[in-house]
């Protein structure tokens, strides 16, 4: 592996098989943890989540790109979730033709029409990136995708960097070892939800998360909850049809549910439809939208991570409205962007379908969806294009350049399959954490990194969809 692991471990049979065995004890011993398939909600099987044996290497320059460019990301979404004329612009396509997408605006308006209640605003973001090398050009960052809703992973990657050390101290490789990067996305996350929690000003007020049924990922999250216990924030966990149940607004609005004031509402899930199991969860996300509580994110910040408003931002002129007066920002970010084209009605949405039909290996069809696993590639481009190209669900999609990473070797451990070495590609994304309050930005950090790999012979999905691993960048 160049810049990282010698390709003589890569290529030691026997070292490799005891590396693993190593490697699973300790991610057990981190608590680098998820459930199980088969009992998705039984805290009696785990197994390790999982992960790469090695770290992979990542060049320094494109790290310190995208932590420098975070802090952006953050004010860019904050400031679309409060443009709504940008965002009823941007989505009015979609919305004509994405019932999923449609449901959320409706909600978006309906909190427009009683008025915006809470002044503090909580976004906890993560913003993707894959490394493109192009045939004819230099490698460059390019953005996948930003996650303004239940970006995951800040706990799990909070405990991989002590698991690559220790495998890599145990292979003899110490001053790898020690390349290996501090990272505790959990802490940073934990501390905005915090800052939003003391900001609301009722001690007795609890943090919310809003989960799903099915939650083999809970351990990720209890990272995030054991952070606010140690500040002696109380955290609940509670389903859409808890909220529907049990939760009321009271005469100033504020959120109750199984008679607890709410302060903050995470929501780790929603951001699905089939999240929304009957007429009455949807009714629970508009009470939670419309209460005094601090939504993590708001309706707009939901609305503001859509695919169609990345490809809306990537116009000319378009970032220009959001910093005016800030060329050296809209620099930063619009260096960051690939490719992305719109399947809108008329004549530049035809050139873009005769575009992807023609060459569909350059480029990515991408739904309005979130979570892994939703994303068209290759020929089925084709097949999802000529059923929609002459009618308006064409306009439920956007089209994106295929990014061209370099692919590194490594080993994939997960649970049940056998152990070989892999190319592999990786996807590098970094957590943004910001709270407002009014006018005031009172905080706005990059707060962690989480390195995704997966082999080079899957197109999509992630770790939660059993595609990518999780793994640590080893930086040269």
């Amino acid at each position: 592996m160049a810049h990282g692991i010698p390709s003589e471990l890569l290529m030691n049979t026997t070292l490799i098989n005891d590396l693993a065995a190593v490697a699973k004890d300790a991610a057990l011993l981190q608590g680098v943890l998820m459930r199980i398939k088969d009992s998705p909600n039984s805290s009696e099987v785990v197994s390790y989540a999982p992960f790469t044996l090695f770290p992979s290497p990542v060049p320094k320059a494109f790290f310190l790109q995208a932590m420098a460019v975070q802090p952006h990301y953050n004010t860019l979404v904050d400031k679309i979730s409060q443009d709504p004329d940008f965002l009823q612009e941007s989505l009015a396509s979609t919305i004509a033709v994405d019932d999923f997408t449609a449901r959320l605006f409706k909600i978006h308006q309906l909190v427009l029409k009683d008025g915006r209640l809470q002044s503090i605003v909580l976004g906890l973001n993560r913003s993707d990136y894959m490394l493109d090398q192009k045939e004819d050009g230099p490698m460059s960052l390019k953005q996948i995708e930003i996650n303004t809703i239940a970006a995951s992973f800040g706990g799990l990657s909070s405990r991989m960097p002590d698991v690559h050390r220790h495998i890599l101290q145990v292979a003899g490789q110490v001053e790898v070892s020690q390349r290996i990067l501090d990272n505790n996305p959990a802490f940073g996350l934990a501390k905005a939800v915090a800052k939003a929690w003391e900001l609301y000003g009722s001690k007795r007020a609890v943090v919310m998360f809003l989960v799903e049924e099915n939650q083999r990922n809970v351990l990720d999250q209890r990272f995030i909850e054991n952070e606010l216990w140690k500040r002696n924030i109380v955290t609940i966990r509670k389903r859409f049809e808890d909220v529907s149940e049990s939760g009321k607004l009271d005469q100033d609005k504020r959120l109750f549910v199984d008679c607890q004031e709410v302060a903050v509402v995470y929501f780790r899930n929603g951001y699905m439809p089939h999240n929304y199991k009957s007429e009455k969860d949807w009714d629970a996300r508009l009470m939670m939208e419309c209460s005094l509580a601090v939504k993590c994110p708001d309706i707009g910040t939901h609305l503001a991570g859509t695919k169609k408003v990345q490809q809306v931002l990537a116009k000319p002129g378009v970032l220009e409205r959001f910093f005016p007066d800030q060329p050296q920002v809209v620099e930063q970010v619009r260096a960051t962007f690939a490719g992305l084209y719109t399947l809108d009605m008329g004549a530049e949405g035809d050139k873009t379908i005769a575009m992807a039909l023609a060459t569909p290996d350059r480029f990515v069809l991408k739904p309005q969806r979130e979570g892994g696993g939703n994303n068209i590639y290759g020929k089925e481009i084709c097949e999802v294009l000529d059923k929609v190209r002459n009618g308006a669900d064409r306009m439920a999609y956007i089209l994106m350049d295929r990014i061209q990473p370099v692919p590194t070797q490594n080993y994939l451990l997960r649970r049940g399959l056998p152990l070989k070495i892999s190319n592999c590609l990786s996807e590098l994304g970094f957590f943004g954490a910001y709270v407002r309050q009014g006018e005031d930005m009172v905080m706005n950090d990059c707060v962690g990194h989480l390195l995704r790999t997966k082999s080079s012979e899957h197109f999509d999905g992630g770790v939660a969809a059993g595609v990518a691993v999780l793994d640590n960048p080893l930086l040269f």
